[in-house]
């Protein structure tokens, strides 16, 4: 019986690893933009340069941010 728990925890310990990796690394985070002339082309043009903004940091709307626009 000694041998075959040894196995068992031996093989759980290479599994690990493995379902380790499998894990999502990075979660999307979210972002309220409260905006009184969201629908004005002024606040359309705000809101892209705020999002062209983020992409530069390396936020990209639908993979690691969602931005909720109120």
């Amino acid at each position: 019986m000694r041998r075959r728990a040894f196995i068992t925890l031996l093989g759980g310990a290479v599994a690990w690893p493995l379902a380790a990796r499998a894990q999502p690394t990075e979660s999307a985070r979210r972002v309220g933009v409260l905006m009184s002339v969201a629908d004005s082309p002024e606040g359309q043009a705000r809101l892209g340069a705020f999002v062209r903004g983020l992409q530069q940091l390396g936020w990209t709307e639908g993979r690691n941010v969602r931005i909720d626009r109120r």
